[in-house]
């Protein structure tokens, strides 16, 4: 087997790989992947263009379907559409093969296809110091109209819609990346397998829940990642100038995120949770919300709502009423350690 060299990925190479795999073929891209080319350029109407950018640093496996999905949730939570994709990737010395690029760059205009999303540019290349690949992406997306729905946005009073459950993507990256010494301690494969599973059903995508509650009256919304749900209900407090109050029995918790928490002892509460979104909308749009994913099978709980900001963040468990603690630091790091 052949390892690359560090530095650009051969021209052939490369060349051959934007040949295959561009995601969405899209008139508006004028000038799009191309060996040589250092930007693209896209032709837009009269509306308002939203962008993101965000790397995938602790997976390996399936890393090109992670970058494309984990940017596009936040073009989403803007109410926005994803339209227009780039990535930088980087790869380790003396580790990496054309088929290991192969493998991301179809990952990648997978996840852009089944997304309606164009690869319009990116970088690539073999560098030293890493251990593991790292992908950089940059979403790009577009939305009519003046109606921008924002973090900061949620009002005293709101309540706190929740969907699927939290550490979808903790708990898939945990299976993942532990699995040989998982199966050493005795777990069944089929249990890690679907945890695996868990980046595609219930999956990393908020897509279909945002694009089915777009029609209410939604004040705020956000997706959760690093830091998990505590993170995630700090960032919208923070941004919004609120509290919030939380009910700890109300949040939804699959069960192989507690068993595989309870091996790491890892708080679920604090690991990373790409693929649940929180919306922030008056009561009787909530109670809408939750009847209107019900009848698209897509899980939701009301698991709180919003504060004023000298209530503080807190969440109510059997014990009785605490602060919520946040760490900007993820609980998934401890399988690193």
């Amino acid at each position: 087997m052949e390892y690359l060299k560090t530095g650009k990925i051969k021209t052939a190479l490369l060349s051959r790989l934007l040949s295959l795999y561009r995601g969405k073929d899209d008139p508006s891209v004028i000038l799009g992947p191309s060996v040589g080319e250092d930007s693209a350029i896209i032709s837009l109407s009269n509306k308002l263009l939203v962008a993101k950018t965000d790397p995938i640093t602790f997976v390996t496996e399936d890393i090109g379907w992670y970058v494309v999905n984990v940017n596009a949730n936040d073009i989403l939570t803007r109410g926005a559409t994803p339209r227009w994709f780039m990535a930088t990737v980087l790869l380790p010395e003396g580790k990496t093969t054309e088929d290991m690029v192969e493998r991301i760059f179809s990952q990648v205009s997978s996840a852009c296809n089944s997304l309606g999303v164009a690869l319009v540019g990116g970088h690539t290349e073999v560098t030293v110091g890493l251990d593991r690949p790292i992908v950089v992406g940059c979403m790009l997306g577009e939305m009519e109209g003046d109606k921008i729905i924002a973090t900061s946005n949620a009002r005293v009073g709101d309540y706190i819609v929740i969907t699927k459950g939290i550490a979808v993507e903790g708990t898939a990256i945990i299976a993942k990346e532990k699995q040989e010494e998982l199966l050493r301690k005795g777990y069944n494969i089929s249990f890690l397998e679907r945890c695996k599973n868990f980046l595609y059903d219930p999956g990393i995508s908020i897509y279909r829940e945002v694009n089915i509650g777009k029609a209410l009256d939604i004040h705020a919304m956000h997706d959760p990642t690093e830091g998990g749900l505590s993170m995630g209900i700090y960032e919208i407090c923070m941004a919004s100038n609120t509290g919030a109050l939380i009910y700890e029995s109300e949040i939804p918790i699959f069960e192989e995120t507690l068993i595989l928490s309870k091996e790491y002892g890892i708080n679920p509460l604090g690991l990373i949770t790409s693929g649940t979104l929180l919306i922030v909308l008056p009561r009787d749009s909530a109670e809408k919300l939750i009847e209107l994913y019900r009848s698209n099978s897509i899980n939701a709980s009301i698991i709180g709502e919003i504060k004023p900001k000298d209530f503080g963040i807190k969440i109510l468990s059997k014990d009785g009423l605490k602060d919520l603690i946040a760490k900007e630091n993820d609980e998934i790091i401890k399988i690193f350690e």
